[in-house]
């Protein structure tokens, strides 16, 4: 077996339809599955439009131990990163559906940045990679 690319991460979320909507419509990505299962869970997996890298597994919270890392999957540090090739486009975009950015775009050896926060306080990053 050959292990070769990471291609889904979940997260957790407090429901299947909020998640989506934000997802979908607030950042713009697309739904790339959603389907019930068995047991009443969905599997409900969103990706950037046109994205190549992993896709997000919204995983609805099934117990208080899920729910209590709802928005801190990452101990509240960045833990996604989402790469632009028009910075000012998608932040504007972003701004504009309500996105909340927690700080204003920056300018680093790696590229234009800033970090914005989903609809349960996870940390992101926006970045437009710098021209190498």
């Amino acid at each position: 077996m050959t292990l070769n690319s990471l291609f889904l991460v979940s997260l957790l979320v407090d429901g299947y339809d909020r998640a989506k909507a934000f997802y979908c419509e607030a950042l713009g990505f697309d739904c790339v599955e959603d389907k019930v299962m068995p047991d009443g869970k969905r599997w409900l997996v969103v990706r950037p439009k046109g994205g190549e890298g992993a896709a997000i597994l919204l995983a609805e919270a099934a117990d208080e131990t899920q729910r209590a890392a709802i928005g801190n999957q990452t101990g509240g540090r960045v833990g996604f990163f989402l790469r632009t090739d028009d910075f000012a486009r998608d932040h504007a975009r972003f701004r504009d559906a309500g996105v909340l950015f927690r700080e204003a775009p920056r300018h680093e050896p790696y590229g234009t940045v800033a970090v914005f926060q989903d609809l349960y306080g996870n940390l992101w990053d926006l970045i437009e990679p710098a021209k190498v």
